[in-house]
């Protein structure tokens, strides 16, 4: 059974938040013992606020957790994805996606206002926050000046699970108006597979035969496979 079929409620328990003990009420432990001494499903659970009749705030967020298969698959859902859960309705579902898009973002403005790409791991670590949890292939094109300083990206294309169709006569054109100076590409893999395919490798080519003609170079092709990556340059690729 896979992980958003319907789940019974039979193996949790009917105890209210108020019948808890101080100590084991989210909120109060929050405060007593601070943020990091909630688990996953505690602090989901301060987000969510209430549960229902069935299920007490707690174990709704629990029913979360093991629905998706853990914190790691959660963050992946969107809204409506997250409803499936008795007592998550549209606004506490648009809470935990908010919540989750905030967490996301915070890993990103932790590098700073000005974004330096001159490696692989500067490419990983500004756009993997971006990727690592999309369910569909996205293609980016991040565009640098002479200092190699991210000025800008630009999403080409969202496609499947698998794969997604690039135009390179498009990605070419967002980098003449973006003057870069050179760009770097960047994509996902859902599945995690973190190995180029060949399709990745003509690609790439292509795109970099191209920019040869225009005088802008592609600097690098990372792809962010969860939380793995790989520089088709490093791998000698292209």
């Amino acid at each position: 059974m896979s992980h958003e079929e319907s789940f019974s409620v039979e193996n949790f328990h009917k105890r209210t938040v108020k019948e808890m003990l101080p100590d084991e009420q989210p909120r109060e432990k929050l405060m007593n013992y601070g943020a990091d001494s909630l688990s996953d499903s505690e602090l989901l659970a301060i987000l969510i606020r209430t549960g229902t009749k069935k299920l007490n705030v707690i174990d709704t967020a629990k029913a979360l957790l093991d629905q998706f298969g853990g914190l790691h698959n959660l963050v992946r859902k969107d809204w409506q994805a997250l409803k499936v859960i008795p007592g998550i309705a549209k606004v506490k579902a648009i809470t935990l996606e908010a919540a989750f898009e905030l967490a996301r973002r915070l890993q990103v403005a932790a590098l700073g206002e000005e974004i330096q790409i001159t490696s692989p791991e500067d490419v990983n670590a500004y756009f993997a926050p971006k990727l690592r949890h999309l369910t569909k292939e996205t293609f980016i094109v991040g565009f640098l000046d002479n200092a190699k300083k991210l000025t800008g990206f630009s999403r080409i294309s969202n496609g499947g699970k698998t794969a997604t169709i690039v135009d390179t006569a498009e990605v070419m054109r967002q980098a003449v108006l973006n003057e870069a100076n050179s760009i770097i590409l960047i994509h996902n893999h859902p599945s995690g597979h973190n190995k180029a395919s060949t399709a990745d490798i003509q690609l790439t080519k292509r795109i970099a035969e191209c920019g040869k003609l225009f005088g802008i170079p592609v600097d690098d092709h990372v792809i962010i496979a969860g939380y793995n990556f790989v520089s088709l340059r490093s791998e000698g690729l292209f």
